[in-house]
């Protein structure tokens, strides 16, 4: 439908530039259906245009500065539609992956469409190890092998220590020699870094080069890393604890039978997703309701709705359960101002 406006705009353009060149141009004959029969008007170009005919051509350009909008308009929202799109399939992968490598997977494939290629690090230690690439085949095999010293790219320590995407020349002092060789970045090329966390900790980088659109690659990372938080990491079934001459008592969590702890981390990875589409998909009503200092009244809806399902699915099946969708809505969409929520917000299930 878009499309097909799209085109009726463009002959109505085509039709308005003839009749501008039939109004303008000189020795033509225009004719005019009156009665039944046809008119002859003779324009000669050595002859100044009447008044009427000036006006008759300022509301042609008139009229083709709002088709001109109209288009522009029409193309934008197609552009937004297609975003939103691909946002919501790369969030679906994401939430259906099994594991940590298809949550990678789903990420760098969704970031390589807004951005010249992108790629995944893992934060193992003092170094970032290659993961998934996109963009860059001739080296793609060879990624898993690459691993950057920390200490050798400070763009990449701004983005761990802050918490926040880094924006960086691709020069080696920045990002490394040895990751500017590996993906023969130019000398004036720019790239954008976004941290993917699991709490207060950041587990992985993704790493976005070329032209780059930041926010949607940054909504990516943030659910990503909410997803990544709710995986269960298993233990190895035969490894053997040997407890120490004077062992310390057990932890609250260390107490809770294993299913109750499944229990707990579905809850986790359930608030984050949550609270990370609200701000994926409702990115204008989460401003407002900063804003305002009313985020309950801009999202309401979705928070009672994640409320709901949170209460019948987690809190009431599990008598140690804690509010995690609470902590997250504060975490994420209130930056830890519990305030921000408002003073219509039901407040943490009892």
């Amino acid at each position: 439908m878009t499309e097909q406006r799209i085109s009726r705009a463009r002959g109505r353009l085509i039709f308005i530039e003839a009749s501008l060149e039939i109004l303008t141009a000189g020795h033509k004959t225009l004719s005019l259906t009156q009665g039944g029969g046809d008119l002859p008007v003779r324009m000669t170009s050595g002859m100044a245009p009447s008044t009427p005919a000036v006006g008759l051509r300022q509301l042609f350009y008139d009229r083709i500065d709002e088709l001109l909008n109209d288009a522009e308009n029409l193309a934008e929202s197609r552009a937004r539609r297609e975003t939103a799109d691909q946002l919501n399939q790369a969030v679906r992968r994401m939430r259906q992956a099994a594991d940590a490598e298809k949550v990678w997977a789903a990420l760098v494939d969704a970031a390589a469409r807004f951005a010249t290629g992108a790629a995944l690090f893992r934060l193992d230690g003092e170094a970032a190890k290659g993961e998934q690439i996109r963009g860059a085949p001739e080296t793609a095999g060879d990624f898993r092998s690459l691993e950057i010293p920390l200490a050798e790219a400070p763009a990449l320590v701004a983005a761990v220590e802050s918490r926040e995407p880094v924006v960086t020349d691709t020069t080696p002092a920045s990002v490394s020699a040895l990751l500017a060789s590996f993906l023969k970045h130019p000398a004036d090329g720019r790239a954008s870094i976004f941290p993917v966390a699991s709490g207060e900790r950041v587990v992985a980088l993704a790493y976005a080069w070329g032209s780059v659109e930041g926010p949607p690659i940054e909504l990516l990372a943030e659910v990503a890393g909410a997803v990544w938080s709710g995986i269960p990491r298993p233990t190895p079934a035969d490894l053997v604890a040997i407890a120490p001459a004077a062992a310390e008592p057990a932890s609250p969590w260390e107490s809770l039978p294993v299913e109750e702890q499944r229990m707990h981390l579905r809850a986790q990875r359930f608030a984050r997703v949550q609270a990370a589409e609200m701000r994926l998909y409702h990115a204008a009503e989460v401003q407002a309701g900063r804003d305002r200092r009313n985020l309950y009244e801009a999202l309401g809806e979705s928070i009672d709705a994640a409320r709901e399902t949170f209460r019948k699915t987690y809190f009431d099946a599990c008598p140690s359960m804690v509010d995690y969708l609470h902590l997250e809505l504060v975490r994420t969409l209130a930056h830890d101002d519990p305030e921000l929520l408002g003073e219509n917000y039901p407040g943490v299930m009892v």
